[in-house]
């Protein structure tokens, strides 16, 4: 009998530690890694906005002071009232830019600058990556067990298991689009000025991964925005991904479950095939129902060949 395999509670809070300590690490490094270049990029924009005389100058000098500027946003620094404005490599920032990195959201605001910053975030990401696919994973299925659990109680009560299944999938969506798409905009429009249109624009885009840059959170500099801001946008990162990789899983199932169905249809009485799906769906296995229904057609066939009686010559 194949194995039904259950995330525990332990591990995977031990999982989300060490996702939280990698991600510490990650931020910890691009913090002493980049702070520096930034630091050096901003020293060099001061000087040259002092040494330009900006009501004066000539074409060559005008291109030198726009190649300047736009280098200094690459680096996150801007121009307020001539003075530069840091900060996006600070230690927030980092562990934000990590959450990013390894998340595959990617939203090109901010890259690291130095080769070693660059060497270290391939390996950060190429070994934070399946880390994350890893704790997505139980953190979905941490989600879905919960959603199993208080279907069964639920049918138990109404004795209709069933409708009880339809109620909570139905509860668990409506949920999750209000906890991840409809009430988190609400703080983007409060911390950042945004329209709701606009949070509820950038919060798909960020947790569907595709992660343009057109909005990007904790980027205006006339913004004094609190320490924990980032770092509670990147918990809902986390969190949101699990639920709606939950949803694309469920979605996915139900595009299956009809070949599924014929699939197990086959040869079978309307008996079997019930058994084959809750076999399928306490196992996760398709390969032993259509193993037992191929090796029940093989017994049908050699009882019926015992059965005929053989001409005698």
């Amino acid at each position: 009998m194949p194995l039904c395999f259950c995330p525990g509670v332990p591990t995977t809070l031990l999982l989300l530690l060490l996702y939280t300590s990698y991600l510490l690490l990650g931020a910890g490094v691009f913090w002493a890694l980049e702070s520096g270049s930034e630091a050096g990029t901003a020293q060099s924009l001061q000087e040259l906005l002092r040494g330009q005389n900006l009501t004066c100058m000539d074409e060559q000098s005008l291109r030198r002071f726009i190649q300047g500027i736009i280098e200094a946003y690459k680096h996150g620094i801007t121009i307020d009232k001539n003075t530069t404005t840091m900060g996006k490599w600070n230690f927030a920032g980092s562990f934000f830019f990590s959450v990013t990195a390894i998340t595959t959201i990617g939203y090109g605001n901010l890259s690291p600058d130095t080769v070693s910053g660059r060497i270290f975030c391939i390996f950060f990401a190429l070994f934070g990556i399946p880390l994350n696919l890893i704790l997505l994973n139980r953190i979905g299925q941490w989600m879905l067990s919960w959603v199993h659990r208080c279907s069964n109680l639920l049918g138990r009560k109404l004795h209709r298991q069933k409708v009880a299944k339809a109620l909570t999938s139905s509860c668990a969506l409506l949920g999750g689009l209000l906890l991840f798409l409809l009430l988190p905009p609400l703080m983007f429009c409060s911390m950042e000025g945004w329209t709701y249109e606009e949070a509820v624009y950038f919060a798909f885009i960020t947790l569907s991964t595709i992660g343009f840059g057109d909005y990007v959170i904790g980027m205006n500099p006339s913004i004094a925005y609190p320490p924990w801001y980032r770092n509670v946008a990147a918990l809902w990162i986390l969190f949101g991904l699990a639920w709606l990789a939950l949803i694309i899983n469920l979605c996915i199932s139900l595009c299956e479950s009809p070949s599924i169905t014929c699939q197990g249809c086959q040869k079978k009485t309307p008996q079997e095939v019930e058994q084959g799906l809750m076999d399928i769906t306490d196992h996760g296995n398709l390969q032993p129902v259509l193993q037992n229904s191929e090796d029940s057609t093989s017994h049908s066939s050699q009882e019926a060949k015992a059965e005929t009686p053989t001409d005698e010559k």
